[in-house]
Order: C-alpha cells, then sequence, then structure tokens
C-alpha cells in the first residue's frame, strides 16, 4: 500500500512537473514580470540604422528596446538590408541578448517617402521585411503610408491601398506576425479602413504626432481605435521640444486613457526632439525616455 502509494504521488507530482514544462511562457512571464508598458526608440532616429551600436546606445539612453529599420529605398526593388543574411541576424540576437535591449519591432521606413499604393514591388518589399521578422522572432512591423500615401490628402489612393493591405495580409496571416499601419486619417476613417481590409494580421500604429498635427483630440482618437486595433504606438510628437515640455501632450492623461483601454506594449520614441541641441542624440532620447519611464513604469 505505501509503495503503491508513493508511487502514485510520484506520477502525478511528475505530471504537475510536465503541464508546467508545457506553459513555459506563462512560467517566464511570471519570473520576468516585465512591465505592461516598455519603451524603445527607433535605430533610424538615433543615427544607428542596422547597426549593431543602437543596442548600446539604447542602452545608454536608458530605454528598453529598439525598433530595427528595414533600410532605405531609393530605386531599388527592394530594401537596403543587411539582415537577409543569417551570421547578420544572429550578430542582432547575441547582441540584443548580451546587453538585454530587446527588438520591438521591424520598420519598414523607406515607405515614408517611397508610396506604397505605387510601387510595384511591394509585395517582394513587405515579404523581406516578414522573413526578416520570422529570423528575429519579432512579431510586429512598421508600414508608414508617408507623404505619398497621404489618405487625406489623396483619397483616391484608398481602394489600391485596401487591396495591397489584403495581398500582403496573407503573408503576414501565413507568418504569424502584424503589420502595423501609420495613415494620417481621423481614427474612425482609419478604423473603416482595418475593418474593410478584414485581417487580424493589419492593424493600427498610432502616431501621436499624426492627431495632434491634425488638431484632432488625441484621447480620443485613441479610445476611436481602441486597444484591439493598435499594435504599436509612436509615443512622440514632432521636434521642438521634449515630451516632458510638450504642452499639447497630456501623458498622464494619456496613461490613464491606456490603462482603461487594458492596452499594453512597446511606446516607441520617433521624435521630439529639443530645438536647441537637435543633433544631441543621447541627450534628446535620454530626456525622454526617462520622463516616459516616470509615467508609464
Amino acid at each position: 500500500m505505501t509503495a503503491t502509494t508513493s508511487r502514485r504521488q510520484f506520477i502525478g507530482n511528475a505530471a504537475l512537473l510536465g503541464g508546467s514544462l508545457l506553459l513555459p511562457d506563462v512560467l517566464m512571464a511570471a519570473v520576468k514580470k516585465e512591465p505592461r508598458y516598455r519603451i524603445a526608440v527607433c535605430d533610424w532616429m538615433i543615427l544607428k540604422r542596422q547597426k549593431l551600436g543602437a543596442f548600446q546606445l539604447t542602452k545608454d539612453i536608458g530605454a528598453d528596446g529598439v525598433e530595427v529599420d528595414m533600410g532605405g529605398l531609393g530605386n531599388r526593388p527592394t530594401f537596403d538590408s543587411k539582415l537577409s543574411d543569417p551570421a547578420v541576424v544572429k550578430q542582432f540576437l547575441d547582441t540584443s541578448r548580451d546587453l538585454n535591449v530587446a527588438i520591438s519591432s521591424i520598420a519598414m521606413s523607406g515607405f515614408y517617402a517611397q508610396s506604397f499604393a505605387e510601387r510595384p514591388e511591394y509585395e517582394k518589399m513587405v515579404q523581406d521585411c516578414i522573413d526578416t521578422m520570422v529570423a528575429m522572432k519579432v512579431k510586429i512591423a512598421f508600414l508608414p503610408l508617408g507623404v505619398t500615401g497621404d489618405l487625406v490628402k489623396r483619397p483616391e489612393l484608398k481602394p489600391v491601398i485596401i487591396q495591397r493591405l489584403k495581398t500582403v495580409a496573407v503573408q503576414a496571416e501565413k507568418a504569424g506576425v502584424v503589420i502595423g499601419l501609420e495613415t494620417a486619417l481621423p481614427a474612425a476613417e482609419e478604423v473603416q479602413l482595418l475593418d474593410e481590409v478584414g485581417s487580424p494580421a493589419i492593424k493600427s500604429y498610432f502616431n501621436f504626432s499624426n492627431a495632434l498635427q491634425a488638431g484632432r483630440n488625441l484621447i480620443d482618437e485613441l479610445k476611436t481605435l481602441g486597444a484591439k486595433r493598435i499594435c504599436q504606438i509612436h509615443c512622440t510628437d514632432t521636434d521642438g521640444v521634449w515630451l516632458q515640455n510638450n504642452t499639447r501632450i497630456n501623458m498622464k492623461e494619456v496613461k490613464k486613457t491606456l490603462d482603461k483601454m487594458r492596452w499594453s506594449g512597446w511606446l516607441v520614441i520617433e521624435r521630439s526632439r529639443g530645438a536647441n541641441d537637435p543633433r544631441n542624440v543621447k541627450k534628446n532620447f535620454s530626456a525622454n525616455a526617462a520622463y516616459l519611464k516616470t509615467i508609464f513604469q
């Protein structure tokens, strides 16, 4: 009886242990206790586009992660990226781990100036980004429609942009990643666009600056989009003043709103450099990162 009971206890304990081993993400999250909001910077804005030095500089700035860019486009058939090389990817991942600086997302900033609606090679461009995301174990990409794809000024592009987003959504869904779209549209119209695309792989990459420059209420825009539609946030305004001195952003109210929405994720600093010393990368981004941490962490 004693031997049988002991054996049963052993099997039961082993089963419990085995079950816990099947839940590594849950266990690791409990151990790590990552903050609800994490702060990142853009590698191209800290002048370290696709450079390993971006990780050390990000650490020096005091941010938790870095948004890594795919490189320029120009007239090339795809991005000018080193990240198609497995050896380079390994270097990035090793440096990220060693310095404890995460990769928040992969950016396609080339579409700021190039037209997602008009470039014939858009599928290859986005697929190259998705392949990089998979290789680097990153779940979110940044896709700005930029100047040439401004749907407020060029509404006639909306049908082709929706069709192209539906196409790349299939690619993203297969890879299990999300493409975060930045538009110039008011939130209500962006909701309509996302609904027309109709894919969980295409979400909003919300940029505070777009709403503020257009004179829209930042809090209302966040509420209209809702937590499930926003995959990541560029938590900055245009250059001129640091975030802590920006009178048109009530950052405490922003946090309160995101808390109520139950949103969590990366807040990525893109701009908000001071006018007096705009070229001082470490000074500007350190000030903004420190301020955001006092509010969100």
